[in-house]
């Protein structure tokens, strides 16, 4: 059984850093897309990062532009762990967090398999 697990959300104030995790069982995602998406209250669930493999070995890492210059995507695949690297926070980053794997992570449609979600607060 696939299971998806995030940790590392918390509550801060604007400015500050959170590196949450998503660590993957059930089955190695090496070749897979991973990456976060995002849900506050009233809007609807958005993609925020993703890091997908290519022939030849390597990561391409893609960004909504909301993120783009403040968090940072990477991949431990020894232990088959998606980070997300958030600096800069803003009050609007806050959301609930998850964590998305399949053969794509930058469409909702392309996602097989979800994480239950971690929470990040951002205080003004």
């Amino acid at each position: 059984q696939v299971q998806l697990v995030e940790s590392g959300g918390g509550l801060l104030q604007a400015g500050g850093s959170l590196r949450p995790s998503c660590a993957a069982s059930g089955r190695t995602f090496s070749r897979h897309a991973m990456g976060w998406f995002r849900l506050a209250p009233v809007k609807e669930r958005e993609f925020v990062a993703a890091i997908r493999w290519s022939v030849g070995n390597v990561y391409y890492a893609d960004y909504a532009d909301s993120v783009k210059g403040r968090f940072t995507i990477s991949r431990d695949n020894a232990k088959n762990t998606v980070y997300l690297q958030m600096n800069s926070l803003k009050p609007e980053d806050t959301a609930v967090y998850y964590c998305a794997a399949g053969q794509g992570a930058a469409r909702t449609q392309d996602v097989d398999y979800w994480g239950q979600g971690t929470q990040v607060t951002v205080s003004s």
